[in-house]
């Protein structure tokens, strides 16, 4: 029987109930899956977009591989997609620009997913943008976005958000762009690291490859934001 025969609560009013879904979809899907089958009060919580959007989405490592070929959980995730799920939009994203090369459809969504939020999207929205050649105005917004996120100290995170999903979603079939000199972030001609930021991050990856203590610290020490970008945008392009 459900709590309908037992308590007042099902009589809540439904902004009470959503607020309530929010909370236990954000911790847990099975959980949201638990309380949608108590009673119709909470079933038409659970229907709202602001539910679907605030879903707990694991991490490729701990979703269960089954979801992906069940119908009941790919119309779920469908409906999460439809509602504006940041999570969602951030990897489908990361699909469209580095799988299937649909770079203004993979731009809208991290734009979406950065408006949310989402920091990781606005990382790699910030990656993108240094990585096109079709006009200053946008590099200086990806510029501007790292900054932002450096100010933070937000960038580590993102940057192993990145490499979690571009690596352990579609291992394999991720194509990043080559980085060719006209990408260069920095652009002040007295700037003693300019020009240097590939070396460094050579240098890195192979203290990395000798379990060098040489390998950590990426590019942490050096003054300019601007060649730090740059050596963001080597270490993003060699993610997977």
């Amino acid at each position: 029987m459900t709590i309908d025969c037992f308590s007042n609560i099902a009589f809540l009013p439904n902004d009470i109930w959503v607020a309530i879904t929010i909370k236990v979809a954000s911790d847990s899907i099975r959980e949201l899956c638990s309380l949608r089958m108590t009673c119709k009060a909470a079933r038409d919580a659970g229907d709202s977009d602001i539910v679907h959007r605030s879903v707990s989405i694991p991490p490729p490592h701990a979703t269960p591989w089954w979801w992906c070929l069940n119908p009941e959980a790919k119309r779920f995730f469908d409906r999460c997609m439809v509602a504006g799920h940041p999570e969602l939009l951030f990897r489908e994203a990361l699909r469209e620009l580095f799988i299937r090369h649909n770079e203004n459809v993979g731009l809208q969504m991290l734009n979406s997913a950065t408006s949310t939020g989402h920091v990781a999207a606005k990382y790699a929205l910030s990656m993108t943008l240094l990585l096109r050649t079709d006009g200053n105005d946008e590099k200086q917004k990806g510029l501007l976005l790292y900054r932002e996120l450096d100010a933070a100290g937000s960038l580590a995170d993102c940057k192993a958000r990145c490499f979690s999903i571009l690596t352990m979603s579609w291992p394999g079939e991720v194509q990043m762009p080559r980085i060719e000199e006209q990408h260069t972030v920095c652009a002040a001609p007295r700037c003693s690291t300019r020009g240097h930021m590939p070396l460094l991050y050579d240098y890195r990856r192979r203290a990395a490859e000798r379990n060098s203590v040489h390998a950590s610290g990426g590019a942490a020490h050096i003054p300019c934001i601007q060649c730090r970008a740059d050596y963001d945008l080597q270490a993003f392009v060699n993610l997977p």
